[in-house]
């Protein structure tokens, strides 16, 4: 089945956007940055080409963070509401969105828990997804 455009936006309204079915991925991530940046167990994000994706309203309210000891990993955030919203990674090949920024559910679920040997004990059971301890090699 297929899915027209799905939108999407931060807390506050101020920054919106939409994207364009087929996702590449859908992942649960529990390694530490992504805790740390969420405030949650594990991050939960959806991937895309670049193309696929497009700003409608707020991109100038984005805030950017790139962690300098990180080869891809940074959060934007909305500069108002501190929502996280999605971010093109730094070398501009995927474009990374918060499951949870979506108005609608997409058709894609997640498919794995990655690195699931940083998990926090308290974190979510796999609800029988495959684990892997870091990035799996297929990636």
């Amino acid at each position: 089945m297929n899915q027209s455009s799905i939108h999407g936006g931060c807390l506050c309204g101020t920054v919106t956007f939409e994207v364009n079915p087929p996702f590449q991925k859908m992942a649960h991530c529990h390694c530490s940055r992504c805790r740390k940046a969420t405030g949650t167990g594990h991050a939960t994000n959806l991937t895309v080409e670049p193309s696929q994706f497009r700003w409608l309203s707020g991109e100038d309210a984005i805030a950017r963070y790139d962690l300098p000891t990180a080869k891809r990993f940074g959060k934007w955030f909305c500069s108002h509401c501190g929502c996280p919203v999605p971010r093109l990674t730094r070398d501009g090949k995927i474009m990374t969105i918060p499951a949870g920024s979506l108005d609608t559910a997409p058709l894609i679920t997640p498919s794995d828990h990655i690195f699931w040997a940083s998990r926090v004990p308290w974190g979510c059971a796999s609800g029988g997804l495959p684990t892997h301890a870091e990035y799996p090699e297929s990636w």
